[in-house]
């Protein structure tokens, strides 16, 4: 069953309903899962798919956190140990982290859901997302309106170090043109 009102929580909201066992955090993981599907070959901002790695994570139990069992995308510039960490570089498209990083490690002990790895420019430097390993990250389209909300996760969870989830406000107007 996939929780279709995932839209419509911000992160503790949706982390409270996991606390009162009204949705489960694999609920929640298969919706992220679902939306990033649709949206991304659109807009090519998830680079790094584990969510073996999330399941796994659900499956032994997650933290007791402020964020338990919201699924987040980390960006290609955090180590998390036994994924696929690029830093959105070519010579390092085969580079599996060895160790955890002290943010990753806040994330997850936050509870967090760690799903994936969102695009990066080559080694962050960059003020585009324009990596040769993945290719540029591009904005979703105004009329379809069923990307913005996974847009705004992606604005919110990479800029404001909050879960991936959608809160209501406008896209900021596009950096560059398609």
């Amino acid at each position: 069953m996939a929780f279709r009102e995932y839209g419509s929580y911000d992160g503790v909201g949706l982390a409270e309903l996991v606390r009162k066992k009204q949705v489960s955090a694999g609920e929640l993981l298969d919706e992220a899962i679902a939306r990033t599907a649709k949206v991304d070959p659109q807009i090519n901002a998830v680079v790094v798919k584990h969510y073996d790695y999330a399941q796994r994570q659900i499956d032994k139990g997650l933290p007791d956190g402020p964020f338990t069992g919201v699924p987040f995308l980390l960006k290609d510039l955090d180590i998390l140990q036994g994924t696929r960490t690029t830093s959105g570089a070519s010579i390092y498209k085969d580079n599996v982290a060895d160790h955890t990083g002290t943010l990753a490690q806040r994330f997850l002990d936050a509870g967090l859901a760690i799903f994936g790895k969102s695009s990066s420019p080559e080694f962050g430097l960059m003020p585009t997302t324009e990596s040769r390993l993945f290719g540029p990250t591009r904005r979703a389209v105004r009329p379809a309106a069923q990307a913005r909300p996974l847009l705004r996760a992606f604005f919110l969870s990479h800029m404001r170090a909050t879960a991936a989830v959608p809160y209501e406000f406008p896209l900021p107007p596009p950096a560059c043109s398609d």
